[in-house]
C-alpha cells in the first residue's frame, strides 16, 4: 500500500503511459528518400520540443535548453553523425499545441519532448519504441490531508482538477474523473499555481 506523504504538496501514482519520438512521413518524402538520408544530406538533426516538462527539456538559469531528452538528441546526433555529432544537433523549442503540426510540415525532423505514444497521435506521426516509462501523478494541496487518497476521491462535482492543455494529464482527468471540473491551462506552472494557492484541488501532472 503506497502511503502519501504531505509536505506543502503531495504526489500520487496512479497511471503508466510510455514515451517515445515521433517522425513524420508522407507516402512522397518515402517515394523520395529516407528521413536519414535527409538528415544526413543536411548535416543537421533538427529536434522540436517544449522545454517546459522537467526534468525532460527545461531551461537552466543561462536559458540553455537542458534535460534527458535533449541529452538523448545529443546521443542520437553523435550515432548519426559519429564523434562530435552533438554538435549537429539543432534544437527547436516550440509551442506544444503546434509541435505535431511544425513536424508534419517538416519544421524539424524528429519531436523529442516527453510525448506520451497515444493512438490519436500515432493516426498522425510515427513512433519510435518507448524508452521511457513514466507514471501519471497528482499534485494535492494538504488542505485535502486525509481526504484524498486516490485519483477516485476526486471523481466528484465540486472538486477542481487543473491540467495543461493537450497533454496526458488531460485526456487522464476527462476519462477518469468526469464529474469533477477540469481547468486547462497553457503551461503546467499556471496549474500548480491554483493548488498551491488553494484555488484548485489537484493539478495532473
Amino acid at each position: 500500500m503506497k502511503k502519501l506523504c504531505f509536505v506543502g504538496l503531495i504526489f500520487v501514482l496512479f497511471v503508466s503511459f510510455g514515451l517515445g519520438s515521433a517522425m513524420a512521413f508522407t507516402t512522397e518524402d518515402l517515394a523520395k528518400a529516407s528521413a536519414l538520408e535527409e538528415i544526413l544530406k543536411r548535416g543537421e538533426l533538427r529536434v522540436g520540443l517544449e522545454a517546459g516538462y522537467q526534468p525532460f527539456e527545461m531551461q537552466d538559469k543561462k536559458g540553455n535548453i537542458v534535460g534527458f531528452d535533449v541529452d538523448m538528441a545529443y546521443e542520437l546526433g553523435k550515432a548519426i553523425f559519429g564523434k562530435g555529432g552533438e554538435k549537429k544537433v539543432k534544437i527547436i523549442n516550440t509551442a506544444w499545441e503546434g509541435i505535431i503540426p511544425a513536424l508534419m510540415t517538416h519544421k524539424f525532423d524528429i519531436i523529442m519532448s516527453g510525448m506520451t505514444i497515444l493512438q490519436s497521435r500515432n493516426l498522425k506521426v510515427n513512433f519510435c519504441d518507448p524508452y521511457y516509462f513514466i507514471g501519471q501523478c497528482l499534485l494535492v494541496n494538504k488542505k485535502n490531508r486525509g481526504k484524498i487518497k486516490s485519483y477516485k476521491d476526486l471523481n466528484k462535482k465540486g472538486i477542481i482538477i487543473t491540467s495543461k492543455l493537450g497533454v496526458t494529464g488531460q485526456f487522464t482527468a476527462e476519462r477518469l474523473m468526469p464529474k469533477a471540473t477540469l481547468r486547462l491551462f497553457k503551461t503546467e506552472a499556471e496549474g500548480a499555481l491554483q493548488v498551491a494557492n488553494g484555488l484548485a484541488d489537484a493539478f495532473i501532472y
